[in-house]
């Protein structure tokens, strides 16, 4: 029967025909046959476990499975549960766009920022646009100056390809 990646080498699914043994206490017990190592953990009503398949000789320990299986769950529970995911979202305007619609941009920005987003602003030249890039600057600039309050400008703004783009973050609470 093969085994899966992720599946733990528990019992009769270990094949090796001698490994070392580590009882329930932690001591070892030294090299022994696959047989009598199952024996062993059998005697004391537990698990035998591969702990290490790829060591010489592969290690095996003597436990409680299921006790072993919840914990490992709880483990990856409580790091799923303390992972911070940090999103980002963008904001694209023009060289041309208006002051109304960067506010409007400017307050959705705003909102991000208080939820810990980063936000990627981007300015996109088409075109003769890209002829006059100081004035998609200015245009990046007032953007800025209008949310500047609420963030902390990670990446300055620089040119890459027809977009001038700038990171910011939220600043942080004190």
């Amino acid at each position: 029967m093969p085994v899966k990646e992720n599946e733990d080498l528990v019992n009769g699914l270990i094949r090796f025909a001698e490994v070392l043994v580590i009882d329930e206490n932690g001591q070892s017990l030294g090299v022994k046959s696959r047989r009598e190592a199952l024996k062993i953990a059998e005697e004391a009503n537990l698990d035998l476990l591969c702990v290490a398949p790829m060591a010489k000789p592969p290690v095996c320990k003597i436990l409680d499975y299921g006790k072993y299986r919840f914990e490992q769950q709880k483990k990856a529970k409580e790091i799923k549960k303390n992972q911070k995911i940090i999103e980002t979202k963008e904001v694209r305007f023009t060289p041309q766009t208006d002051m109304h619609d960067l506010e409007v941009k400017a307050k959705a920005t705003i909102k991000w920022l208080q939820d810990d987003c980063k936000v990627k602003v981007t300015v996109r030249f088409r075109g003769r646009q890209m002829s006059h890039i100081e004035v998609g600057k200015e245009t990046m600039r007032k953007f800025l100056e209008l949310i500047s309050e609420y963030c902390i400008v990670e990446k300055a703004p620089q040119m890459e390809g027809r977009q001038l783009f700038t990171i910011l973050s939220s600043k942080k609470k004190s």
